[in-house]
């Protein structure tokens, strides 16, 4: 699959990987501040963004669209990093093809299986008559009585455009995340061994990597290092984009 992609910076090659619901679009901001010291792929991944839809959607074709991106830009010798559904992407793609990464960094998720949890977003999203809305503050108010907080919304509402009929129409292919939602939870099969210099970076205040992960973690990368910003939730680079390059930043230079 031929994945739509944003590119900007110059130097070495730095992949992103968004996650679920999201889009290459999340990373601008914080992709400015990497610019200077790498050449950026921000990456559609299927069924999100800009990039085309599939029925296919686990992380074995997610690992080798990634391949695939790589061959088509000559790329062999790469970091890529994920957050959250990319970071499974990531770790997926380590797992089949440990000699196309230079390193890797996974914003906060584990290896772990997640059993399905974004239930009530989907209700929501579910629960709009597209046909019907006539504005984004309509969808927002409709989806209120789903998702109170703010920023969610404005965060899923990303992914609502005005297709060439003039008509409102999602990005992300709902129908096929909605029944294959099982499968962004997937666990890496804990018995591989990886030694790919690898980040975990994780919010303090998200639990998608809880004290017990991190024996999972280290017994599967084993040149690894994990990071943890204070305040943060689960939306890291979004949330406390400055500490989040500083995190990364050391890892990625040296």
């Amino acid at each position: 699959m031929k994945l739509f992609y944003r590119e900007l910076g110059e130097g070495e090659p730095l992949i992103i990987l968004h996650g679920v619901f999201g889009s290459a679009d999340n990373w601008l901001t914080v992709s400015k501040e990497l610019a200077a010291n790498f050449k950026l792929y921000l990456v559609d991944q299927r069924n999100h963004g800009l990039s085309p839809k599939s029925d296919e959607f686990n992380y074995t074709v997610m690992a080798e669209d990634v391949k695939e991106f790589l061959a088509d830009h000559s790329i062999k010798n790469s970091t890529i990093i994920g957050h959250s559904m990319g970071g499974k992407v990531v770790m997926k793609f380590a797992s089949l093809y440990p000699d196309l990464l230079k390193k890797m960094v996974v914003v906060d998720i584990s290896p772990r299986y997640y059993g399905p949890h974004h239930q009530t977003i989907l209700k929501g999203l579910l629960s709009l008559n597209l046909a019907a809305l006539k504005t984004r503050q309509e969808a927002d108010e409709q989806l209120a009585a789903y998702i109170p907080e703010l920023s969610v919304r404005q965060f899923l509402l990303k992914n609502l455009y005005r297709n060439e009929n003039n008509e409102f129409a999602w990005r992300i292919n709902l129908p096929v995340i909605n029944s294959k939602i099982e499968n962004v939870g997937e666990a890496l099969d804990e018995n591989i061994r990886i030694a790919i210099p690898t980040l975990f970076i994780r919010g303090s205040q998200s639990d998608y990597i809880q004290a017990k992960d991190e024996e999972l973690i280290r017994k599967i990368f084993t040149n690894v290092d994990i990071k943890t910003v204070q305040g943060s939730g689960h939306w890291v680079q979004a949330e406390k984009p400055k500490e989040f390059i500083e995190a990364l930043k050391p890892f990625l230079v040296n």
